[in-house]
C-alpha cells in the first residue's frame, strides 16, 4: 500500500462537495429492490447488491442508475491496498456546469452488522469536524479493495484507529483472509456489496495514478460507461 492508513483516511474525507446536483427524479418499482446494479467500466463489469437495511441509500442509488447519472464518470480517486472512488459529475467528458443544481446529502445509515471487507460499497462523505452527524454524499461512493491483515495488525487498528473498541472475532477472521479497510468500520454508511467482478476491482485499484499530491486520480480516465439494473442470479 503506497500511502498510510491515516493518509487514506485524510484522502476519503477530502470529498469532492462542490458538484452541485440535484436530487434524481427517477421512480422506484418494487421489482427493482430485487435486483442487482450491473457497473460496465473500462476495466471490466462489477455487480453490486444493495442492501434493504439502508433503504435511503439504496434507493437514492436505485434512483441515480436509472437517472444514468452515472454514465461517463469516472473513477476520480484510486488507492492500491484501499478503495476506488467515483460519483463526481465533474469527470463526465463535456461536462456543462451551468445545468448543475443544489447539492443534497442524506443521512447516515451506519450498522454495526455491516464491516468493510472487500468488496463493500459505501458512501462518501465530508469529515467528522464539519460534518458531525455523518451524514453521506448523494451521489458520491467507494468500494473497498484493502488488504488482508493479520491479528498483530488488527490489534494495532483497535488500539489506534478505533479508540480500543474490539473487532468480531468472525470479523477479523474475514479481514485476515478476504482483507478489507477496518479503520473505517462504524464511520460511513455501507449500504451494499460486491457479488462479481472482484478481479476488476483489482484491475481499476491497480492502476497509475497521480498519487496523493495529486488527488490520488488515475492517469488514464477508467470511466463507468453504463450502469443498469439486472436480475439477481441467487
Amino acid at each position: 500500500m503506497r500511502l498510510s492508513v491515516t493518509s487514506s483516511i485524510f484522502l476519503l474525507l477530502m470529498l469532492i462537495c462542490s458538484t452541485p446536483i440535484a436530487q434524481p427524479i427517477a421512480k422506484i418499482k418494487k421489482s427493482d429492490l430485487r435486483k442487482d446494479v450491473l457497473i460496465k467500466t473500462d476495466s471490466g463489469n462489477l455487480i453490486l447488491r444493495l442492501k434493504d437495511e439502508t433503504p435511503i441509500h439504496r434507493d437514492n442509488f436505485i434512483k441515480l442508475v436509472k437517472s444514468h447519472y452515472y454514465n461517463g464518470i469516472a473513477f476520480h480517486r484510486v488507492i492500491a491496498g484501499f478503495m476506488i472512488q467515483a460519483g463526481d459529475e465533474k469527470t463526465k467528458p463535456k461536462a456543462d456546469s451551468t445545468r448543475f443544481l443544489k447539492s443534497y446529502t442524506l443521512p447516515a445509515e451506519i450498522s454495526t452488522d455491516f464491516f468493510h471487507k472487500k468488496g463493500m460499497l459505501a458512501a462518501a462523505r465530508m469529515g467528522d469536524n464539519v460534518n458531525p452527524k455523518r451524514e453521506s454524499s448523494g451521489v458520491q461512493f467507494y468500494i473497498v479493495q484493502g488488504k488482508a491483515f493479520n491479528d498483530k495488525s488488527l490489534d494495532s487498528v483497535e488500539t489506534y484507529r478505533l479508540n480500543g473498541r474490539k473487532i468480531p472475532a468472525a470479523q477479523r477472521e474475514v479481514y485476515k483472509t478476504l482483507g478489507g479497510a477496518p479503520h473505517l468500520d462504524q464511520t460511513y454508511t455501507i449500504f451494499g456489496e460486491l457479488v462479481s467482478g472482484f478481479d476488476v476491482l483489482d484491475k481499476i485499484a491497480q492502476t497509475k495514478t497521480s498519487g496523493r499530491t495529486g488527488g490520488d486520480k488515475p492517469l488514464v480516465d477508467i470511466r463507468i460507461r453504463k450502469v443498469k439494473m439486472i436480475h439477481r442470479n441467487e
